[in-house]
């Protein structure tokens, strides 16, 4: 498998990236999409590589630090033991961290001290929001292509590897220091990923137990399957990771930074597709084959579609309710909804 480089255009706005990189449904390598950000500056000025690593690195830290609001963050803190691979314990009932409450800027001079220690603990705190912990930052990381209302989330740890794990929303992820591993499967690749429990989970999404094993783990033969697509970020690289596609994040220098861009390009409305599928389930699984065949076909043609609008054969005026996705029709189908979600209990 390999993953496509959209032409510059397609990332001058964000009508035009979700016409022709989003609705592609496939990642997308977006190479020098951050470069732009005065806080990469220092990272192609001509000095030796590892010098200008160096200053980029701390023109990054000195960036986080101006913008620090002092508020308290989770940080995942792991025993040199777990080799910063975050995941469950061998029970599969808790994890191999603990979660600490640090202030923001005492957790990053922590990273930031200890990074080359030798025998340290991992330590990594994600998905702080910029309004809450760096506030105003946002406009030190703008990407045309992303719609203005997204605000971006920051990422900071050691070399670390983040378990396997799916997404709700579409993704854009910039490297803002260090370098970044991702490793991708497609949706369809789900039954051969083992995916753990939905309930209790490292960081809200479930993950793949087979992509954290050893190779030729026999527990997981059908994980051989499984084809990936792997690319490696440098600073000022992103890379667009579409909704339920999987991907595992190794961050693969000692300090590393990522900003991060969640935001639903397709939704017509308050519903989400995992709540849907979650009452599917309570509803569909655990009644007999033939039954859930049967409903399969229901779902095909009213939900899914390959054959076209399951009225398409009649003008629309005669289409009711599903005349078109129009807020006011969307309306009619949620009050049928929970008005047959009452009357069942």
């Amino acid at each position: 498998m390999t993953i496509r480089a959209p032409d510059g255009d397609a990332l001058r706005d964000p009508q035009r990236f979700r016409t022709e990189v989003m609705e592609r449904g496939e990642p997308a390598l977006l190479r020098g999409a951050a470069s732009g950000w005065a806080m990469l500056h220092d990272a192609s000025d001509g000095r030796a590589a590892e010098d200008a690593g160096s200053t980029a690195l701390a023109g990054v830290l000195d960036v986080l630090r101006a913008f620090d609001a002092g508020r308290e963050a989770e940080v995942f803190v792991g025993p040199p033991a777990i080799d910063a691979r975050y995941h469950y314990d061998a029970t599969l009932t808790g994890f191999n961290f603990e979660r600490v409450s640090l202030r923001f800027g005492e957790a990053l001079d922590r990273i930031v001290a200890t990074a080359d220690v030798p025998g340290r603990p991992s330590m990594y705190m994600g998905s702080l929001t910029t309004e809450t912990y760096l506030p105003g930052i946002e406009q030190a990381m703008i990407l045309p292509f992303v719609p203005a209302a997204v605000r971006p989330r920051v990422w900071i740890g050691h070399s670390s590897v983040v378990a396997c794990h799916y997404d709700v929303m579409d993704n854009v992820a910039c490297v803002g220091a260090g370098r970044r591993r991702f490793t991708l499967y497609p949706p369809d690749a789900i039954a051969d990923l083992y995916v753990g429990p939905i309930d209790r989970t490292l960081a809200g999404q479930p993950i793949s137990l087979a992509a954290s094993s050893a190779p030729g783990d026999p527990r997981y033969p059908r994980f051989e399957r499984a084809r990936a697509i792997v690319v490696e970020l440098s600073p000022g690289d992103a890379i667009y990771v579409p909704k339920l596609w999987w991907h595992q994040v190794e961050a693969l220098d000692p300090v590393n930074v990522l900003v991060n861009y969640w935001w639903d390009g397709f939704a017509a409305g308050p519903d989400q597709p995992y709540t849907t599928m979650l009452l599917a389930m309570l509803a569909i699984a655990e009644r007999p084959a033939a039954e859930r065949q049967a409903w399969r076909a229901w779902f095909d043609h009213y939900v899914f579609r390959p054959d076209g609008h399951p009225l398409g054969f009649l003008p629309p005026e005669q289409h009711g309710v599903l005349e078109d996705s129009s807020p006011a029709n969307r309306s009619r189908l949620r009050a049928i909804v929970m008005r047959l979600l009452r009357s069942t209990g």
